[in-house]
């Protein structure tokens, strides 16, 4: 079985294709140019450095959020082009789910994932791997940073934050409760590794989306839709 995953979802491009439940190939980078200008070249090269053709893939899988809402719009549009043209299933991925594969089945652990709600707050769910397989024990909500932090210090296992804020607004920024750790900075962002390995999994459980009506998560609003509501009073009527 091969498939493609992308994950657009932060400033890091990625793309990936898994082949018989190895990772065959993937091409993640963090630029200064817009996923708009490298996913689609990201893509081509890595079906070319996996010797997989696109006509040769069993499904798509793609970070669907939260985060960057531009980022997820292009990921999301990019696999339902394809997804439409080639007949292929398509998968959703949670981003911050598939941010706890970067520890898959290490258990006695609590995964963090944070991804920047801005303006100080954060998008939080947590997780613990048992038995091998993925528990979530908190779900997705915003709450500010430092809150997120220091109610870490009350989970009984050793913690491991992961997520794009953890470089740019934890690491020595906020002073980590003594159970808490920062993710290694090759096991800190979004990869589509860690998106195909959880989408291979929700394939085999049949959990795909309809190409037709599947939207990113975003959970908030966009600055643009508060803007406009505050300029515009009146259409709340």
């Amino acid at each position: 079985m091969s498939l493609l995953a992308i994950d657009t979802a932060t400033q890091v491009s990625s793309a990936a294709v898994m082949a018989n439940d190895r990772l065959a190939a993937e091409l993640t980078m963090q630029a200064k140019l817009t996923h708009s200008e490298t996913l689609l070249p990201h893509i081509e090269q890595v079906l070319r450095m996996a010797n997989v053709r696109k006509e040769e893939l069993d499904g798509i899988a793609v970070s669907i959020g939260p985060g960057s809402f531009t980022g997820l719009r292009i990921g999301l549009a990019t696999a339902k082009a394809m997804a439409y043209a080639l007949k292929l299933p398509i998968i959703g991925v949670p981003t911050l789910e598939a941010l706890a594969y970067h520890y898959e089945s290490v258990p006695g652990v609590r995964l963090v994932a944070l991804m920047d709600a801005q303006k100080g707050n954060a998008y939080v769910e947590s997780y613990v791997w048992e038995q091998g397989e993925l528990t979530v024990k908190s779900k997705v909500e915003i709450r500010p940073l430092k809150e997120i932090i220091a109610a870490c210090a009350d989970i009984p296992e050793p913690v491991i934050l992961v997520g794009d804020v953890v470089p740019r607004k934890v690491c020595g920024k906020i002073d980590l409760p003594a159970n808490v750790k920062a993710a290694p900075s090759h096991l800190v962002m979004p990869r589509a590794a860690c998106v195909a390995r959880l989408g291979l999994k929700m394939l085999a459980e049949g959990k795909t989306a309809n190409v037709m009506n599947m939207e990113p998560v975003y959970i908030r609003r966009s600055e643009a839709e508060v803007l406009w509501e505050k300029r515009h009073p009146e259409a709340e009527l």
